[in-house]
């Protein structure tokens, strides 16, 4: 199972906002025992974003889109997981209603445009979890052939995190149908440059890359000195 995280907004490629959401996926997706090797992100352009969507629907079977399901004009996600699945978007009353009892609870009036976030492309599902007005998605579509799965969460990050958590994390392990994690230790190594390290571990280096697992990867840390970093992927922790 290969999961790839695509983090949507201009303010991301801007820096104004640090993109800690992929970070904090990525690792939940290794701790889960899932792979993960590409991570993009990409502005608020519907025609970008869905460029950045097929590319990852072609080499990854799940698909994260973080961001992009705010009310306003700028927030396109959802007609844009519409477009890459060829169906409409359609309104859903449940998701509505919620979205108004969450502003009425809190004695606020809720916008007009807060309905578009009731909107869901045909097939696609809202999940369970909803602590904000957000409802975070899952699509199942046809990607050239190939069933993939897409889901959409906010960009804010408790949202966010509750939906990978209570839906998204489970969901991906039963489509992988093995239970498996991936473990990471670092090692801090002093007095050592890291070509010379290389070459002390050369043989070690060959014969792991020969299996392919466990990994190997040297981290220059500055004044926390060179760290070795070796990761493995098996069945279970021991």
């Amino acid at each position: 199972m290969q999961v790839e995280i695509v983090a949507i907004g201009t303010e991301l490629l801007l820096g104004q906002i640090v993109d800690t959401n992929s970070s904090w996926i990525g690792a939940e997706l290794a701790a889960a025992g899932l792979n993960s090797h590409y991570q993009t992100k990409v502005g608020d352009n519907p025609a970008r974003i869905k460029e950045a969507l097929e590319i990852a629907l072609r080499r990854s079977d799940a698909v994260i889109c973080c961001g992009g399901l705010g009310p306003t004009q700028d927030d396109v996600t959802r007609q844009v997981l519409a477009d890459v699945m060829g169906v409409e978007l359609e309104f859903r009353p449940e998701l509505a209603d919620k979205i108004r009892l969450m502003f009425t609870s809190r004695g606020r009036e809720m916008s007009d445009n807060n309905l578009s976030q009731a909107m869901v492309p045909v097939g696609g599902s809202a999940l369970a979890e909803q602590p904000g007005t957000a409802p975070g998605l899952a699509c199942p579509v046809t990607f050239e052939g190939v069933e993939r799965i897409l889901y959409a969460v906010p960009g804010v990050p408790y949202e966010m995190k509750e939906m990978v958590l209570g839906s998204i994390i489970p969901d991906l392990r039963r489509r992988a149908g093995e239970e498996s994690v991936i473990a990471s230790r670092v090692l801090r190594t002093w007095g050592q440059s890291e070509s010379g390290l290389a070459e002390i571990l050369a043989d070690r280096i060959d014969e792991l890359d020969s299996i392919g697992n466990p990994t190997l990867a040297f981290l220059a840390s500055g004044v926390e000195g060179l760290k070795v970093r070796i990761t493995a992927k098996a069945t279970d922790e021991s």
